[in-house]
């Protein structure tokens, strides 16, 4: 088998394959067997039809089934010879073959391309990290989020205020104010002051009680468009925030010994939190960088292969409701170009410093995560005992490795910024 290589770019191989007849002919012979045995014609058994006579009668649909048959074959075998992984099916054209005469065809196909990294030096990433500072009103904004969600819902009979919820059936009126038959909607939840229902809307909900009702205005699709709705209110109900005390304390953050010790641990945790926000965001600047210093060149079969299993995932998170593939492919494109590249790269880095992780160092984190969490040790180590979730674990600890290596080369810039400036209340310093 004589095989030609032609590399189109750094990610495109075009084959062109040729095969001697020596090399086809068992091949050839097997195929016309298997052919004379399922082909019906008047006067012979199946399979007993002489081979001059069969040749004869059906030799172009022999030669047709055999290439349908085999060129599989020997593009795999070309594929080892060079070894050469394809990440899409190969596209095949100019196939060639007459009986007795060699087989030749060009196969096109993309592969994951080598990556050339650039030279490693002191300095060549330049990237900025943040140290976000928290203030008092990250504590009282937190506290209040832990008592929303240990609030209680009471009925109640006075009549609806700001920030109640009504709950109510509301049926659609036609230009004359006549109910539409089939346009009725119950058990609606409208929280007053909220959403649509601000200004004129919160007047007219303001004071109704279970049995009343109001005419209102309602937005029925994003353009704009309004709707006239009879409300029928079924019942009002009122989200009860418990009190900061040693109970509602206990409830939530049971080491704390009194106020002042919640607090601080309250503080600590949006601190955490702030922290690990900030070196995603480092970790990622880095990525980013080396990615654009690289420069990868990254096959569209890989893409569009991203794409199509995001698509799937999509769909299932829709529950069968319609969806637009299109939109979907075009709005992560960048994030799947972003991802393969830093695949590629990260590939090539992994082989360049000779990376690896090894088991011991899995149980080892392993063993880390069970300490921190001893209550749970039990569903932590059947958790990472299935393949698929050591093999996650085992990814992250070379993402921190490959991390660990570029660091070496980077410059960071240190920034303080205050955390009202992400609620848009400053400047950062």
């Amino acid at each position: 088998m004589k095989i030609d290589i032609k590399e189109v770019n750094a990610f495109t191989r075009e084959f062109s394959i040729d095969i001697p007849w020596e090399e086809l002919e068992s091949d050839f012979n097997a195929s016309m067997k298997a052919f004379n045995k399922k082909v019906k014609t008047p006067g012979f058994r199946p399979g007993k039809m002489p081979k001059d006579k069969l040749l004869a009668q059906y030799k172009p649909n022999i030669e047709a089934e055999f290439m349908e048959d085999n060129f599989q074959k020997y593009y795999a075998m070309a594929l080892q010879e060079e070894n050469l992984m394809p990440v899409n099916q190969a596209e095949i054209k100019d196939v060639h073959f007459h009986y007795e005469a060699h087989f030749s065809f060009v196969a096109i196909f993309e592969i994951e391309p080598e990556i050339d990294l650039p030279k490693m030096k002191k300095n060549m990433l330049k990237v900025q990290k943040t140290t976000y500072v928290s203030d008092e009103q990250d504590l009282k904004d937190a506290i209040a989020q832990l008592k929303k969600s240990k609030a209680r819902i009471e009925t109640v009979e006075e009549g609806a205020v700001e920030g109640d919820f009504i709950i109510c059936d509301l049926q659609k009126l036609d230009e004359s104010g006549v109910a539409i038959i089939g346009k009725k909607f119950e058990d609606q939840y409208l929280k007053v002051g909220h959403g649509s229902f601000t200004d004129d809307q919160k007047d007219k909900l303001i004071g109704l009680k279970s049995g009343g009702t109001a005419r209102m205005t309602i937005p029925e699709n994003k353009e704009g468009k309004t709707g006239e709705y009879d409300l029928t209110v079924k019942n009002v109900e009122r989200e009860v925030l418990p009190d900061l005390d040693m109970n509602f304390i206990k409830l939530v953050d049971p080491d704390s010994k009194d106020e002042e010790a919640f607090r601080k641990n309250i503080t600590e945790k949006i601190d955490e939190n702030f922290a690990e926000r900030s070196m995603e965001a480092y970790e990622r600047d880095i990525t980013d960088t080396f990615i654009e210093k690289t420069d990868p060149a990254c096959p569209p079969s890989m893409v569009e292969s991203y794409l199509g299993n995001l698509v799937e995932d999509v769909k299932k998170q829709n529950n069968g409701e319609p969806l637009d593939e299109e939109k979907v492919k075009e709005t992560y494109r960048p994030l799947a170009e972003r991802n393969l590249k830093w695949y590629l790269v990260r590939k090539a880095l992994m082989r360049q410093e000779e990376l690896s992780i090894d088991a011991k160092e899995a149980e080892a984190k392993v063993d880390e995560l069970v300490e921190k969490s001893p209550q749970s040790e039990k569903e932590i180590r059947k958790f990472y005992k299935k393949p698929s979730n050591i093999r996650h674990l085992e990814d992250d600890l070379m993402e921190k490795k490959i991390l660990a290596v570029l660091e070496n080369y980077t410059k960071v810039k240190e920034v303080k910024v205050a955390t009202k400036t992400l609620r848009g209340e400053g400047a950062s310093s």
